[in-house]
Formats: structure tokens, C-alpha cells, sequence
């Protein structure tokens, strides 16, 4: 099926406060599930494979991010394993006022997952005049060939200042160093003045997997403005699920509001 990105954004936002999403942070995440199912970066896949996550955390003692290390020109943070779309706000906002300060900042979020849809949250970044980049691993292959485990991938996404979209790279490493460790952060690179567009250059071998270049995402975002947005319907009837915990919520509190108040001036 096909929506319009107003219509995709509406029920992401009331799929995310029926999830316990605060109204601000609703609206955000909405913003950058539907950003990047605007630009055909399966956005809605992305939030799906990580909503068993973002249920999980709804269920436990709701945790900021923790300031781990901090100096003039780098922070490193404790995303407690949330979701980006809960624990990146402070880190974005840190690193973009750290490189205006000093030209350049590094931010470094450790334990946090979802980190694809980051990207949107890049995107207002660029918007505001900085050059940034992410980078992260997505998956650690054990030692030896052909056992069925994933690859070891990692993905690198950069905007130029006020660009509306990234350049992206994504990547298999077939010779894995031996000094390899796990890695289930981010790490953001702002610069002020300092074009950081992804280049592919090492002296691993690697497969290319993905590559969007910016007209590529520019071609794609005037597609789905003209044609619509695709959207698989199972996940959208999941997400119309999600959406309507705020109605039962709403009828609850309605009847247990019902009556008249303690003084006759309502």
C-alpha cells in the first residue's frame, strides 16, 4: 500500500506514544522513521526488527543517558541500551554545540541499538549549517568461514553541512583484524568547517553492500512525495495496533474522570 508522509508520520508519532513515548519524543521518532521511509531507507523495517526492544523498555525504570567522559573536544555516553531514538537527542545536541565551539567534536554513544534511524536525526544536524558523520558496526561473525553467521558490517553515513541527505556506505569485512572487539555504540564526528563524505579506503578487504549517493536519496524523496510512501501492511496494521493503546488508555481515564468534579465551577 501507499500513504502520504503526513499520514505515515501521524500514526508512527501515536504508534510511539501508545508505546510510552513522551508527546516531544513521540513526534521526534516519528519524524525519523518516516525521514527515512521517505527516502526509501526502510525506515519501517528498521523500527520492526528492534520493536520487540522498544516494548521491552517500556516495561522498565525509564534511564537517561549517562555522561561517561567529557572534555573540550569529546564525550563519551552510556546509552543503557536504549533505543537511539530515546538516548541520541543529548548526544547530537552535545556534539553539535562542542564543534562550534571548537571546529570539531567526536561523540561516542556505547549500549544502544536501532542505530539506523539515527540518520534522521543527522539530517536536522547538517541542517543547521555542521558536517557529520556516523559510524557503526552491525554484526560480529565468529572465527572461521562458512559457519552461517553474519558477516562482520559496518556503516558509515555522512552529511555535508545543509545538505538534506547523507552519503552512505555500507560494508562486509572479509579479513576481520585480530584485534577486532564487539561493538554495540556509534560514534559521530562534527565539523564545522570540514567536508566528512564516506570514502571507501583500507587495507582490509571489504564487500560493498550498499551505496546511496546523494542524488540517489534526492531522486527517491521526490518519487514517494509524487507517487506515496510504501508501506508493507502487516507493518502498518502493527503499528495501528500500537496506536490505539492511546485510545484505551484514554477511555479509561475518561470513565475514571466521569461525573461531576468536587466544586460545580467546571
Amino acid at each position: 500500500m501507499k500513504v502520504s508522509y503526513n499520514e505515515l508520520q501521524g500514526l508512527c508519532r501515536k504508534a510511539f506514544l501508545g508505546m510510552g513515548f513522551e508527546d516531544g519524543d513521540a513526534s521526534d521518532a516519528a519524524d525519523m522513521v518516516a525521514w527515512m521511509q521517505l527516502h526509501e531507507l526502510d525506515g519501517l523495517e528498521a523500527l520492526n526488527r528492534g520493536l520487540d526492544y522498544l516494548l521491552a523498555e517500556q516495561l522498565t525504570e525509564e534511564r537517561a543517558p549517562v555522561l561517561l567522559y567529557s572534555d573540550d573536544d569529546l564525550a563519551v555516553l552510556d546509552g543503557q541500551g536504549y533505543s537511539v531514538l530515546r538516548s541520541s537527542t543529548l548526544a547530537l545536541e552535545l556534539g553539535f554545540a562542542k564543534a562550534r565551539a571548537r571546529g570539531l567534536a567526536v561523540i561516542k554513544i556505547r549500549r544502544c541499538h536501532n542505530r539506523q534511524l539515527i540518520m534522521g536525526y543527522l539530517a536536522r544536524i547538517a541542517g543547521r549549517g555542521m558536517n557529520v558523520t556516523a559510524f557503526w558496526r552491525n554484526a560480529q561473525a565468529p572465527e572461521g568461514e562458512g559457519n552461517g553467521q553474519p558477516p562482520l558490517t559496518e556503516q558509515v553515513v555522512g552529511f555535508r553541512a545543509n545538505s538534506s541527505v547523507p552519503e552512505i556506505r555500507v560494508y562486509a569485512v572479509t579479513q576481520v583484524p585480530e584485534e577486532n572487539e564487539p561493538n554495540d555504540g556509534i560514534t559521530l564526528v562534527f565539523a564545522n568547517h570540514v567536508n566528512l563524505q564516506p570514502s571507501m579506503r583500507s587495507e582490509f578487504n571489504y564487500d560493498l553492500l550498499a551505496r546511496h549517493e546523494e542524488s540517489t536519496l534526492l531522486a527517491s524523496r521526490e518519487r514517494a512525495m509524487f507517487d506515496g510512501i510504501s508501506i508493507d501492511d502487516a507493518v502498518w496494521n502493527k503499528l495501528k495496533e500500537l496506536a490505539m493503546r492511546i485510545l484505551v488508555e484514554s477511555t479509561d481515564a475518561s470513565r475514571g474522570g466521569a461525573g461531576a468534579g468536587t466544586t460545580d465551577n467546571d
